[in-house]
């Protein structure tokens, strides 16, 4: 194991674990921070857990943070009687927020905000655009522009024929190629952009414990392909809440001109880039994110 470099700043943090049956997923979720802080409910990328989104909860003491596993990866089940898709997923984020008070909470102890990162970003997103009310939403790395579209296609199409080789090859064999060591390790090697070696070390060896914690192999591809067929653009038009996109200057994912494109699809928003850093902002420059979170949150105080 490789030693994060955001480990003594995240021992400080008291942390509680929970589980509850959500819409039909036995759900497992992480509560960091002080039970009064300010709360932050956040919602982690395809094939990721809550690992992934530690160094944020790290650089933000003080603050409530509030991180699920997503149904179907990390400790979360299956859904249980439902394709793993979009409207399902943000329909479980609604029952997720509603299993932990968080809303009730707010509406006496002050407001709450929601995050999503990466395809959390679609889900996050969905379900505001859906009727979830938080009083802010902070999109990390959205996906702001189509996979299926434009210099990315060829790729995408690529990896969506992997996925459905995996799923349909004999049991043994499809999880020997979905959990493939090069594969991955190509995949972090591509999206890491930092030249620290003992980050990228850490990056590798986060992307190697965590990336293939799932139990089956449909799952995994209805959630493939619920990230490549939506993006932040379908649901920004209905979003009337206060949004932060937190986008990276190198991201191979989305673009940063597509970043710049969706920001106006929003009623209110503000971009914020951060630069020298693609799709791994959580992982690189988790204290850069932290910031521009707390100004969001916080206003002037921060």
């Amino acid at each position: 194991m490789i030693a994060s470099p955001y480990a003594v700043d995240l021992a400080r943090i008291p942390v509680r674990e929970h589980r509850a049956l959500v819409r039909g997923s036995e759900t497992a979720w992480w509560e960091y921070g002080p039970e009064d802080g300010p709360v932050i409910v956040a919602v982690h990328g395809f094939r990721g857990d809550h690992h992934g989104l530690e160094p944020i909860v790290a650089k933000l003491p003080g603050y409530r943070v509030i991180i699920p596993d997503l149904p179907g990866f990390g400790a979360s089940s299956t859904f249980a009687d439902r394709p793993h898709d979009i409207d399902a997923y943000a329909d479980w984020l609604v029952a997720f927020v509603d299993e932990t008070g968080v809303a009730d909470a707010a509406a006496h102890a002050g407001e709450w905000t929601l995050l999503g990162h990466s395809f959390g970003s679609i889900v996050t997103s969905a379900a505001v655009a859906a009727g979830l009310a938080p009083d802010r939403l902070i999109l990390l790395n959205p996906i702001g522009a189509p996979a299926l579209e434009g210099p990315r296609a060829i790729m995408t199409r690529l990896a969506v024929g992997y996925y459905r080789a995996a799923a349909a090859l004999p049991e043994r064999a499809g999880f020997a190629l979905l959990r493939n060591g090069a594969i991955v390790r190509v995949m972090s090697v591509t999206m890491a952009k930092t030249r620290d070696p003992e980050l990228r070390r850490f990056i590798h060896d986060q992307h190697d414990r965590y990336f293939s914690a799932f139990d089956d192999r449909d799952a995994v591809l209805q959630a493939f392909e619920a990230s490549v067929g939506h993006d932040v653009r379908e649901y920004a038009p209905a979003i009337s809440t206060p949004t932060l996109l937190v986008v990276a200057e190198e991201d191979d994912v989305t673009p940063l001109e597509a970043q710049y494109r969706l920001r106006p699809l929003f009623e209110d928003a503000t971009l914020a880039v951060i630069p020298d850093v693609g799709h791994l902002i959580h992982y690189e420059t988790p204290g850069e994110a932290a910031g521009h979170i707390r100004v969001f949150v916080e206003g002037e105080r921060a």
